[in-house]
Formats: C-alpha cells, sequence, structure tokens
C-alpha cells in the first residue's frame, strides 16, 4: 500500500474490467483491470466506508481505492473531539492506526492526506487535485462533510478570539490562544449538540477562568428536548461550573485595537467581557466542489441523491453530512454509517442480492455531554408538532360530534412523563391514543432503555405491556434485556451495529472476545456508550453456544480470582496447600502456571512474605522466582527503583559503574528508570549488593504490582508547571512500591495540562490544576491502548492518598487474574460512573475498610533484594547449575552500538523428534545430591549439567522425573525454571516453559511430548533416588548425550537470523543507527570511553575504579 502525496498513475482504460470464471463458480477480476473507486473526503463516514467496501470486496477483489483527505491527518474520531484537549495525541483519536492502512492487501488501498479535489469532470470521468494531479476513477464518492457555520454578518466576526469547533486544526488554533488569555473568560455560542461539546472542550482546556455559554432559545438542545428536559439539563451543567445564558442573541462582537476580542454585544443590549468567543451554531454540507462540476444541489444546501445514493451525475455518489436525500441534510454520525454500508453493499453484492435503497433514517440520540445522558428517540416531538407518520391504521382517529353531523379527526398523541428532580432523572414518552403503540421519547439522566424502546418505534411493534412499565421499568438484569431484544435491535448507533450483526460474528467464530468484537464490527468504538451492552450479548452468545464465559481461575478451581481473594481473606488462609484443600476440585492437585501465579500474588497482596521463600516460591514465574526479568539468553534484568524519575548524579555513576563492571546493557524505560541486561543468575546477588549498599532497592520490574510512577518536572524547573508533579510522583511511588497486585499498575503525574508525563495512559494519573489534581484511572498503552477517564476533580494533594487507596486496593480485591485496571473499569457495572459511586460516595459502605487494608498492606514493606542479600539460604538459590558452578552461554553475543546484545532469536523451532531419541546404550549414573532438593507440594525443581548438557530434574510429590533443559519453540533453556502443573481428568503432569506456556508432559507413556504444540518434544529420562542420598539418571554416554543435546549445538548464532535493518541501512548509506562521526562532533572530542577514563582519574572515590 502506498502512502505518499502524489496520485498514482491508473491505467487508461480504469473503467474496464473483465471477469472470467473460476472454481466454484466464482468470479476473479483479472489483475490490473480492477475498478477505480475514488473517495473525497477521509472523515468518519468516509473510512466507514473504505472499511466496508474492503471487506466486502475481499474475496473478489473488483476495487482498488484511492481516498484523498484535505486534513493532514488520517480518519479520526469527531464524536471524541473534545477529549483532544486531555490528551493532546491525534493518533489517539485515530478511528484506524497508519498500521492498518499499510496492511491492506497491495493497490487496494492508497490515500492522499492534505490534498483538496478542486474539480469533477464527469464526461472524462476524472478530478483534478490542488496538487496538480488529474485521479481517473470509475467510481467517485463524495463524502466531504460538512463545515461549521459562521454569523459572516455579525461585527467583529473575523476578530482575533472567534473559532470554531469543528477539526483537530480549530482546537489545535485555540489551545495556542487560550495560552495568550489564560485566566480570562471564554464564551461558546450555540447550545446545541455542538455547543455543549464545544463548552466541555472548553472546561477541559483549563486556560479560562470563566465559561459562558450563550442559547438563542429558552433552553439548550431545542432540537432533542422539550422544555422540561433541556431545563433540566442546564440545571446539570451549571452544577458543572458553566454559566448558561438563556433567550440571547449575538448582535456584535468588540474588538480592541488590534482586532483582538474583547466582549460581546447581545440584542437586548446586555454586554459580557471576554477573550475568546467559540461559535457551534451548527453545520453547513459542502457541496461546492458538486456545484462547480454542474452537480445538482438542494437549495437549502447538500448534494441531492436518489435512493441508491447516487448524484445527477452518473457513477458518482455522495453520503454523509454533504448529501441531501428529500431536500434534508443529517448532520448526525448514524445515517452517514447507514449511508456507507448501503453503497458498499450495493457495489459488491447488487449482483447476486436485490439492492439495497435509503430510507429515511432513524435520527435518535445517546450521548453524554458534560457527563449528563442524554437520549432523544423516534418522534420525540409528537405531541407538539403532530406525528411525522400516520400511526397504525385502527388507532389514528376517533369518532367525534359536530355541526355538521359526525365526521372523524386525528387524536391528540399522549405523553407519559416521570421526573425525579433529586436524582436528576427525567424521561418522557409518546404513546398513541389507546396506549399500545410507543411513538417516540426524551430521557435525561437514566437511559439504560434507550437500546430496546428503538426498535419499539422503528419496528412500529405493539406493545405487550402497559405504558407505565416501559417508564418505570421492570427491574431485570441486563442479561434478560438483552435475552429479550430481538437481532434488528440496534446497539451501537455511531456504527449502525445491531444484536444480530453481533451474534451472527460470535456464532461463527469470527470473534471469541470483546477485542474482536470491536475490531469486527467497530460497536464500542466511537462514543462508547454502548460497550456494557455488546459485553452482554457476547457474554449471552457464548454461553448459548455452550462456550460459557465462566471467570474461573482455571480448571483447578470453580471460583474467580475476586472469590478467592475474599474466601482467602476470610479464611485467612496462607499457603497454596490450603487455598486448594479449602476451595480446589481436587484437594492435593499440583494446580497449573495460571493459578499458581494467581494465588502467589493474592497471598502477597494480603501478607507480603518473601516469594522467593518456601512454600510461595513454588507458585512463582521465573521472573519472581530470581527477582529480575528473565531474557531471551537465559540472563535476566536489573531495575533498581528511581522514584518519580528524579535521580541523584552520584547514582547514575553508580549505575554506569556497576554496568560497567559486569558487561551489561544500558537502555532507559519508558518509566524513566535504567534498565542493565544481561546479567548472569550466578552475578544477580554481587550486582544487587552493590546497589543495595549504594541506597539503592528493588524497582519490582519483575513483579505485578506497582512499576512507576512517571512524572514531568512540574513546578520544580518548568515555566508551565502550575503542581509539583516531581514531588506527588514521588511520594506516590514510595507509598504503593511493592503491593502485588492482578497486573502490574503504572502511575504518571503531569504538572500541567500538557502532559508531559502521559498521566491519562497509566492506571491512575494526577494533572495539576490551580486548585489541587485531577485523578484519572483505568488507563494503559500497550497492545490494547485505552485512555483513563477522569475519576476525581480538583482534588488537593493531602486527599489524593485516600482516593487511591480506595481505588487500587478495590482492584486488587475484585479484578479477573492479569486484568488491566482499563479492562476491569470497562467490566465494571456502570463503569466509571460506578467507580466513582464506591471510591467517593461509598456506595458500598467499605471506604474506611479499603483504606485500612491498604495501611495495613503497604506497612509490611520490605527490599525483597536486601533480604536475599542477607540471607545465605536464599542466596544459594542464585546459580546456573546446582550440581556445579561452570557457567555456559546459550545465545551468541552481537556486539551493537557500543554494547553487546543476544543473536536474534531463529525463525523455526527446533522440531526434531528428541522424545523419539534412539540411544545407543544408557547406563545409570549418578548427577546430584538428593539433599539439594526440597520436599514441596508444589514441586521442586534443579538445572544439572553432565557434559555440554543441560537437564532438568523435577522432584513432585516424592517422585522424580529429569527432561532436557532446552525448550526447542525458542532453543532456550530455562525447563527447571517453569512452573509445575497438572490435569485433573488425564492425571498427566507438565512443566510450563516459562518463556512462551509450551507444556510439556513429564510422566507416564507421553513423558517428553508438549501439549499445546504437537510439533514439539523434549527427551526425557529415567531418574530416582538411591540409598547413598544421590540421584541417579539414565544417560547415553556423555559424548552421545552432547552430540544429540549439547548446549554448544543448539546455542543461537547471530548467523542463523538476517540482518532487519540490511535494507534500510543501505539507503541510509552504513549509519547504522548513529550520527558518522569517529568520537565526538568537536574536532578534537576524546569521545566517550577516553572522557570517562579521566573522569575516573581524576576522582578522589574508589567506586569509579573498576
Amino acid at each position: 500500500m502506498q502512502t505518499n502525496e502524489t496520485s498514482q498513475s491508473a491505467p487508461a482504460n480504469a473503467a474496464e474490467h473483465i471477469e472470467k470464471d473460476v472454481e466454484g463458480g466464482e468470479k476473479e477480476i483479472i489483475e490490473g483491470r480492477r475498478k477505480k473507486v475514488v473517495v473525497v473526503g477521509l472523515g468518519m463516514v468516509g473510512i466507514a466506508f473504505i472499511e466496508k467496501l474492503l471487506r466486502l470486496d475481499a474475496k473478489r477483489r473488483e476495487y482498488d481505492i484511492l481516498v484523498i483527505g484535505e486534513e493532514e491527518h488520517l480518519a479520526y474520531n469527531r464524536v471524541g473531539l473534545s477529549t483532544f484537549f486531555q490528551h493532546r495525541k491525534v493518533e489517539d483519536l485515530y478511528l484506524n492506526p497508519k498500521e492498518w492502512y499499510a496492511s491492506m492487501p497491495d493497490e487496494s488501498l492508497t490515500y492522499q492526506l492534505s490534498t483538496m479535489v478542486t474539480a469533477i469532470h464527469a464526461t472524462r470521468k476524472v478530478v483534478e487535485t490542488s496538487t496538480g494531479v488529474i485521479v481517473p476513477y470509475d467510481i467517485l464518492v463524495l463524502a466531504t462533510g460538512s463545515e461549521a457555520l459562521l454569523p459572516r454578518i455579525t461585527p467583529g466576526i473575523d476578530a482575533k478570539g472567534v473559532f470554531v469547533y469543528r477539526t483537530i486544526k480549530d482546537l489545535q488554533k485555540l489551545i495556542r490562544f487560550a495560552d495568550t488569555v489564560k485566566g480570562s473568560t471564554s464564551v461558546v455560542v450555540g447550545g446545541g449538540l455542538l455547543g455543549l461539546e464545544a463548552a466541555k472542550a472548553m472546561l477541559d482546556l483549563e486556560r479560562f477562568d470563566e465559561i459562558k455559554l450563550v442559547e438563542r432559545n429558552k433552553w439548550v438542545l431545542s432540537r432533542q428536548l422539550d422544555s422540561d428536559a433541556g431545563s433540566m439539563v442546564v440545571e446539570l451543567v451549571r452544577k458543572l461550573g458553566l454559566d448558561v445564558l438563556l433567550s440571547k442573541r449575538v448582535v456584535r462582537i468588540d474588538v480592541d485595537q488590534d482586532n483582538a476580542v474583547n466582549g460581546i454585544v447581545f440584542e437586548d443590549g446586555d454586554r459580557i467581557e471576554c477573550r475568546c468567543v467559540m461559535f457551534a451554531i451548527g453545520i453547513k454540507a459542502r457541496d461546492s466542489l458538486a456545484k462547480s462540476a454542474g452537480i445538482n444541489c438542494s437549495d437549502r444546501g447538500g448534494i441531492e441523491i436518489d435512493r441508491n445514493l447516487m448524484t445527477s451525475e452518473q457513477d458518482i455518489y455522495s453520503i454523509g453530512e454533504c448529501a441531501s436525500w428529500e431536500n434534508q441534510t443529517f448532520g448526525l454520525i448514524a445515517p452517514g454509517i447507514e449511508m456507507a454500508d448501503i453503497l458498499a453493499f450495493n457495489l459488491t453484492q447488487a449482483k447476486v442480492h436485490s439492492r439495497r435503497k435509503f430510507k429515511r433514517p432513524d435520527l435518535s440520540t445517546k450521548l453524554k455531554l458534560l457527563g449528563v445522558d442524554v437520549a432523544s428517540f423516534g418522534d420525540f416531538f409528537a405531541d407538539r408538532d403532530g406525528p411525522k407518520e400516520a400511526l397504525p391504521k385502527m388507532h389514528t382517529k376517533e369518532k367525534v360530534s359536530s355541526v355538521d353531523g359526525n365526521e372523524y379527526r386525528p387524536t391528540a398523541v399522549k405523553a407519559l412523563t416521570y421526573k425525579d428532580p433529586f436524582q436528576s432523572v427525567y424521561k418522557k414518552y409518546l404513546f398513541s391514543p389507546d396506549g399500545k403503540y410507543l411513538l417516540g421519547g426524551i430521557m435525561i439522566g437514566d437511559t439504560k432503555d434507550y437500546v430496546k424502546l428503538v426498535p419499539l418505534v422503528k419496528n412500529h411493534q405493539a406493545l405487550q405491556v402497559p405504558p407505565s412499565q416501559l417508564i418505570l421499568g421492570a427491574g431485570k438484569q441486563s442479561e434478560e434485556e438483552a435475552d429479550e431484544m430481538s437481532s434488528e435491535v440496534q446497539i451501537c448507533s455511531c456504527h449502525n451495529v445491531s444484536k444480530g450483526d453481533i451474534t451472527r460474528l460470535v456464532r461463527d467464530q469470527s470473534c471469541k472476545s470483546m477485542g474482536d468484537v470491536k475490531s469486527c464490527t467497530k460497536a464500542g468504538t466511537g462514543c462508547g456508550g454502548c460497550v456494557p451492552l455488546v459485553q452482554t450479548i457476547f457474554n449471552a452468545e457464548m454461553r448459548a453456544m455452550g462456550s460459557e464465559v465462566l471467570n474461573h481461575l482455571c480448571p483447578h478451581f470453580k471460583y474467580s480470582r475476586a472469590d478467592l481473594f475474599s474466601i482467602i481473606h476470610v479464611k485467612k488462609l496462607k499457603t497454596f496447600q490450603q487455598v486448594m484443600a479449602a476451595c480446589g476440585k481436587v484437594s492435593d492437585s499440583l494446580g497449573c502456571e495460571v493459578c499458581k501465579p494467581a494465588l502467589g500474588s493474592i497471598l502477597s497482596s494480603l501478607y507480603n512474605e518473601h516469594i522467593i521463600d518456601m512454600p510461595l516460591r513454588g507458585l512463582q514465574d521465573s521472573n519472581d522466582k530470581f527477582l529480575a526479568n528473565i531474557q531471551r539468553n537465559g540472563t535476566f534484568s536489573v531495575i533498581p527503583r528511581v522514584a518519580g524519575g528524579e535521580i541523584t548524579p552520584d547514582k547514575l555513576i553508580l549505575i554506569g559503574t556497576v554496568a560497567k563492571k559486569y558487561g551489561l546493557y544500558c537502555k532507559i524505560t519508558g518509566g524513566q528508570r535504567i534498565d542493565m541486561f544481561g546479567a548472569k543468575k550466578q552475578d544477580l546477588i554481587e550486582i544487587w549488593t552493590e546497589l543495595v549498599n549504594a541506597g539503592m532497592e528493588s524497582g519490582h520490574a519483575y513483579a505485578k504490582s506497582l512499576r512507576t510512577v512517571k512524572s514531568c518536572v512540574g513546578t520544580t524547573w518548568c515555566r508551565f508547571g502550575i503542581g509539583d508533579s516531581v514531588g506527588m510522583a514521588v511520594r506516590l511511588e514510595e507509598r504503593y512500591k511493592g503491593i502485588r497486585s492482578p497486573h502490574k499498575l503504572k502511575g504518571g503525574v503531569s504538572g500541567c495540562i500538557r502532559e508531559c508525563a502521559e498521566a491519562q495512559n497509566k492506571d491512575f494519573g494526577l494533572i495539576a490544576t490551580e486548585k489541587g489534581f485531577n485523578v484519572f484511572v483505568g488507563g494503559n498503552g500497550g497492545a490494547k491502548p485505552r485512555h483513563s477517564e477522569l475519576l476525581a476533580q480538583d482534588i488537593p494533594p493531602d486527599e489524593v492518598v485516600p482516593i487511591l487507596d480506595r481505588y487500587l486496593m478495590f482492584y486488587i480485591r475484585t479484578a479477573d487474574k492479569l486484568q488491566r485496571t482499563a479492562r476491569w473499569v470497562e467490566q465494571l457495572p456502570g463503569g466509571i460512573r460506578y467507580l466513582r459511586e464506591v471510591i467517593l460516595e461509598d456506595k458500598l459502605g467499605i471506604c474506611a475498610e479499603l483504606e485500612e487494608q491498604m495501611n495495613e498492606l503497604i506497612g509490611t514493606f520490605f527490599c525483597e533484594w536486601t533480604e536475599v542479600i542477607n540471607d545465605p539460604t536464599r542466596r544459594k538459590l542464585f546459580q546456573q547449575f546446582s550440581n556445579t558452578s561452570n557457567a555456559v552461554d546459550s545465545i551468541e553475543k552481537v556486539d551493537e552500538r557500543g554494547q553487546q546484545r543476544p543473536a536474534y532469536w531463529p525463525k523455526n523451532s527446533g522440531t526434531e523428534d528428541f522424545r523419539g531419541t534412539r540411544w545407543t546404550q544408557l547406563a545409570w549414573q549418578p548427577v546430584i545430591e538428593a539433599k539439594c532438593f526440597t520436599d514441596s507440594p508444589m514441586g521442586y525443581s534443579v538445572n544439572v549439567r553432565r557434559g555440554d548438557t543441560q537437564l532438568a530434574v523435577f522432584k513432585i510429590n516424592k517422585k522424580y522425573f529429569a527432561v532436557q533443559q532446552m525448550c526447542p519453540h525458542k532453543r532456550t533453556f530455562a525447563l527447571s525454571e517453569g512452573l509445575i502443573g497438572d490435569d485433573i481428568a488425564s492425571s498427566q503432569t507438565w512443566v510450563s516453559c516459562p518463556y512462551h506456556k509450551r507444556n510439556f508432559i513429564l510422566n507416564g507413556a507421553d513423558a517428553g511430548q508438549c501439549i499445546n504444540d504437537p510439533k514439539l518434544s523434549i527427551a526425557a529420562f529415567e531418574v530416582e533416588e538411591r540409598d547413598d542420598r544421590w540421584v541417579y539418571l539414565k544417560l547415553p554416554p556423555v559424548e552421545e548425550l552432547d552430540r544429540r543435546l549439547g548446549t554448544t549445538r543448539w546455542m543461537v548464532k547471530k548467523s542463523e537470523s538476517n540482518d532487519p535493518f540490511e535494507r534500510l541501512d543501505e539507503k541510509l548509506k552504513g549509519l547504522k543507527g548513529r550520527k558518522p562521526f569517529e568520537k565526538s562532533h568537536l574536532e578534537a572530542g576524546i569521545g566517550e570511553e577516553e572522557a570517562e577514563r579521566k573522569i575516573a582519574r581524576a576522582s578522589t572515590q574508589s567506586a569509579m575504579d573498576w
């Protein structure tokens, strides 16, 4: 796929295509003769059409698509535009990452950015662009959208400080301007959907002391709500600090001598001072391109289309806000998505299916504006304006008397209203006179019934319950309600996704997770309001298929992690055996690689005993077992804690000294720490002794616990800072360091809204305000990034800790295994709103208990490495082999940019049949003393060396097992460090490789077979303990053993993999990732090595003398 700024040339006969029959009756398009679809506009509707066309055309490959976007950005979520002020990252708004565009099959999708289409020549079937390129097309799709309205005749409209709310560029201009008028008053003109969104953006910007919303009508959202509902919204938004001025019309913008805004004047003569005015008074279709091409446009604006979405010109279509259907344009996203669906379907499926026609769209709306849930659906003004459509015949007329005798006349629509001023809830539902049909409605505050009421209106479905039950509800659980919904019910209005769309994808196993559902359907990726219901439907469908979505910890337990946490806490269980006996399916089971680390984490979260001591040691994965992250070559990383990213020069020198002494590769981490790679297991004790001796401590980078609290410099140094972000970050990291949790925790503190610490993609993050800190929770980066959500606002520093104590302990108590806070918040009933009720309002009455439990936990802190250094028994665990002190390497090292790294892993696994090896002879040989093993219910293992071969020996329930140490998947030597598990049904015992969880059977006739990767196997050997207290293995001669399993033979070598940068380095003229200078930019520069020696010689401290 190409992504350049110039057009690709298309074949002269682009309009032609040739089909030929292929096996099975399918058709294929001969290569190079596909139709070319040119899409003008890369907005939400344009990209929706492209996605659907690509998906429907995937087999036939009938079309190649070129999309031309006027903005410099890829398609982004305009519905979520207000969140831009929170993160300031355009990429966070992208509907698809840049990599998605590049992943499309060759030539099927190309795009141009920052390019306008300036002319359409329909007879020649070409368009001209602002770059001077002529682009031919077979099909042209106009998705040019709309632009913000401005009152052009209003005096002062061209002043500095006048903005609109439409694009990222508009917001970027506002951000730059707001910094120049900080502390002034800002005015938003327009109280519709766009105006309320703009007002929220102004609040999030946190640059203005006062924000006023001006609306010409008597209430806000006058197109969606009646006076009662609109007035309630006004009350709610005023509570948020927004000053709402009603029945006001702006007639003049006052300016100073520099033509900068200094106030606005209303029709009634009132004036208010302000420095910034944002107009959000509506939109108008962008139809000028079509008009200039002679394409018919509506007098009211918009490109005229028929029911097939075609314009007045053949093969030119229009979709989205720029299209006018029956003299009406639509400013909502849902009708545009529906148009995209229909057009993509008709272009690809019309040969075998009937064409779909565009009908009057459903303009139902459900949004969260300034934190207020608002919805309107169906004919919501039928009581005021009369029904838009004829009511069902038997209910439309009643017989009345008149002077002229009997006659029929339309009856009035009947309304049922519910208003709760204490909970800020308002509902008004409109019915046919006999109450048999729902016509429409308005909802404020409580909108959970929206998705089940909309289809009743759309399908003209007769009610099966009294109207009062609809407005008061029947108290059903969400899953019951989801079961009762028909497949046609629209679940996601942003992307027109029905319940049936979701259930079909789950049933055909296209979607096996919520992430899959979002990716395939886009449900939940717009405003996000439908996510809880999508989750409910997904869970219900999985259960219906017999693939029940159980949250049991693993096959050994019938409890979830949260259930087990509560049981262990209440019963004060302290060992794996006690937990298995009390809660396990089989009381003496070994468990598995899933439940053991989870239970180890729970026990640590409750009691915080040293994790490498028995019996906890048998529950730990390799990282926790050795208090360091295991790396590709069997070495480990060393990461001391650097709280808040603040470090002294002396500690920097110490880290450099230690790294040089032990030959460690150094890299700065994303959490503002220094990572030292390549530490041998047997060197870890000495490395950490030097670090701890100098005042450093474990950074817990190996644990599912708090990693870092990242910070910017805030008021410590930054001229823009308004809060001491470093000071807060250090205090938070010192408080929560070492606590074990369901998954890793990351924090961040930013000193101002510029957000340099990226606090809003952390599990918890703080952003300084003039009044304290805004507290955000539930964010993460990684494979499935999620922006955090605001939990609390303007919190004084001394009140931050109690809030975070409650939040973190509630998460530790209730999250699922390996569940990040992002997914946890998403799956809470009610999401962030429920979390606020629990944490801030003490809805469950547990806040004091959560704080007390957190205080107890952090009171047990100790540096795990310090305890190891001071304990001879623990120190003995850190050796490569249990029967010799001679160490070996398992991966070749590569010199790169002044440091050494391990060679890249080979592409292919070692798929030889190690299990079926035929040895020439086998003899019993003493290998290791029995005293090296500890009797543990979780099993115990060691790594031994015989010649050049490494062997893993296990003692499980007083029985011994022996296999090769190498896992053939990536040729790693670490099976002895793996967790031991068993299968209740088959009685198989296995070891799970700590690298990629390949599970190898240890016992029985299948010993050596890989359970979850049939291509792999390992060699197994008989083993027994004898009366002389030695453990014997039945092995072939050493030479034969080494030829088959020797470390040297299977060592990963540099020559086995290709250099991924070879072609790039050719283009960069061999720069190898570094600038081409010998030692220094200075002509007489001495370079880093000589500079270091010079500093060392000048130093009077021996710490520099390695």
